[in-house]
């Protein structure tokens, strides 16, 4: 790889389509491979987040993310009038024991409660809705978040995390920012796609496969980012293979390879290992060591 450091993402239309197999097997494959690439690895999928179950890493560092705000409703100024309650469209504020109180799950941040106070007894908070996390693997830092249950603001959560591995990169020299990013094309992917150099898309060759790649490679397009294309259980349904075959011919995308349905990767998940650390000679890992070369042809060709 060229001096300048390189980011890599790899998305998919759909959840499940084995995106984290695919970034904890290249996190390992930069130790392999002959060039000893150093890589930062980002889980950027921080609303289920779980490459951190491959690669066995030891928290160095822990920092609670605040991600919106919340309504506190000062009881000492509060006078009782239920405007509050009135203005409220999420029913977030409720009476209790004479009080009124606001539940942090259902407010939505809105602040029309602070502006109908007659006595301005309201005011927002900000409040902590998970915490993002760097840490160390056997090959090399991970960044990583946790987003609790029903919060909102997972793009700006995906974009701080990518942000944090980005400086470590530059500041101590990483040949490659490596991204598991989010499934879907919603604000979490693009703002893990967003700075990338190279994005590699993960599909699958079914009926509902073939139409989220289409979305997700649609998605990356409009933002400049150019793409590449696997096939994961390539040989499950060699007609939807072949259709994704000729969707990339036509549109000029590069296929990098076509994974096998392989047992052994579902055995590494379980034991917590890359598929390429746990079972080398397995048919998934040499279809992973094959696209990983042609990924890394692809990431020499982007321009310094």
């Amino acid at each position: 790889m060229s001096a300048r450091m390189k980011q890599l993402v790899i998305l998919s239309g759909k959840g499940g389509t084995g995106k984290t197999s695919l970034a904890a097997a290249f996190a390992h494959l930069t130790t392999e491979d002959h060039q000893s690439i150093s890589v930062v690895v980002v889980d950027a999928d921080v609303d289920a987040a779980n490459l951190e179950l491959l690669l066995a890493p030891r928290v160095i560092e822990r920092e609670d993310f605040r991600g919106g705000q919340i309504a506190v409703i000062d009881q000492a100024v509060c006078d009782g009038c239920g405007d509050c309650v009135a203005v409220c469209r999420f029913d977030a504020i409720q009476q209790v024991d004479g009080f009124y109180k606001v539940d942090p799950i259902a407010c939505d941040g809105c602040a029309a409660c602070v502006y109908q106070c007659p006595v301005e007894a309201i005011s927002m908070h900000d409040q902590v809705v998970g915490q993002w996390l760097r840490s160390d693997t056997r090959y090399g830092p991970l960044f990583h978040a946790a987003l609790r249950p029903a919060q909102e603001n997972s793009g700006k959560l995906v974009t701080m995390v990518k942000q944090r591995a980005r400086l470590l990169a530059l500041d101590e020299g990483y040949d490659l920012v490596l991204v598991d990013g989010p499934p879907g094309i919603g604000c979490p992917v693009i703002s893990a796609a967003s700075g990338a150099d190279l994005a590699l898309i993960v599909a699958e060759p079914t009926a509902a496969g073939v139409h989220d790649m289409q979305r997700i490679l649609h998605t990356t397009d409009h933002f400049g980012v150019r793409s590449l294309v696997c096939v994961n259980k390539a040989d499950l349904y060699p007609e939807g293979t072949a259709e994704i075959e000729v969707y990339c011919q036509e549109h000029r995308i590069r296929l990098v390879g076509r994974i096998p349905y392989d047992i052994t990767v579902t055995e590494a998940m379980v034991q917590g290992e890359p598929i390429t650390g746990y079972q080398p000679r397995s048919p998934a890992s040499q279809a992973l060591r094959a696209i990983w070369a042609n990924v890394l042809e692809e990431l020499d060709e982007v321009p310094v």
